[in-house]
């Protein structure tokens, strides 16, 4: 997404207070709307987690694990068209009816060159998908992967301290490559631990 889209801004109260420019939004630290959805798979009564690698090249957290698929709402979209992003970002066509609605989560989180606000419109879907299935938009996903989701509460509830995962990358030279390691907290994307610890709790709900 561009520095220049613009985004409908809030107050605190979740009062409309106009539009910005994304790089304002974030300068300014304006509260403004997301669009998260997390995949799911039951195989063989073990349920998964499916998690998206952002790409190397991405301004915000490069190289880091995150919500399969997630984005900023544009000030002309609805929370339903937020839906672009999963077809987007790897590949997946969701109807919105398809998605289990697990409300809305804000959170903040301030860097010394950031501050994002945001009202997340969180989702849950549970997909039917193999890795062969899915697209990676390159320049903003490299790859996805999976945890199982009992390992990644324990993970975020400090009740471990790595976790594995697997899954697909896309290599150097653009080919897809099997990839399966250990990884710990620092290899996600650093959401608040109270915003993981939410998120699980409200997946645990529906699985």
């Amino acid at each position: 997404m561009s520095e220049q889209e613009r985004l409908r801004i809030f107050d605190e109260h979740k009062n409309d207070i106009g539009v910005a420019s994304r790089s304002e939004v974030h300068r300014k630290g304006y509260w403004h709307e997301a669009f998260h959805c997390w995949f799911v798979k039951n195989e063989e009564g073990t349920n998964y987690i499916y998690l998206q690698l952002r790409s190397k090249n991405k301004k915000d957290y490069p190289d880091l694990l995150d919500i399969t698929a997630a984005g900023h709402l544009l000030a002309s979209e609805t929370v339903e068209d937020g839906v672009r992003e999963i077809k987007e970002e790897i590949g997946i066509v969701v109807e919105f009816s398809d998605l289990i609605s697990l409300g809305v989560t804000d959170y903040c989180v301030t860097r010394e060159d950031l501050i994002d606000k945001e009202f997340a419109n969180v989702f849950l879907y549970k997909s039917e998908n193999n890795f062969e299935d899915f697209t990676l938009q390159v320049e903003e996903v490299s790859g996805i992967v999976r945890a199982r989701f009992s390992d990644f509460a324990q993970l975020w509830y400090g009740e471990r301290d790595e976790i594995e995962i697997n899954g697909i990358e896309i290599n150097e030279n653009g080919k897809k490559v099997e990839k399966e390691e250990m990884v710990n907290r620092n290899h996600f994307v650093p959401h608040p631990i109270s915003f993981y610890n939410v998120i699980i709790q409200k997946i645990g709900e529906q699985i």
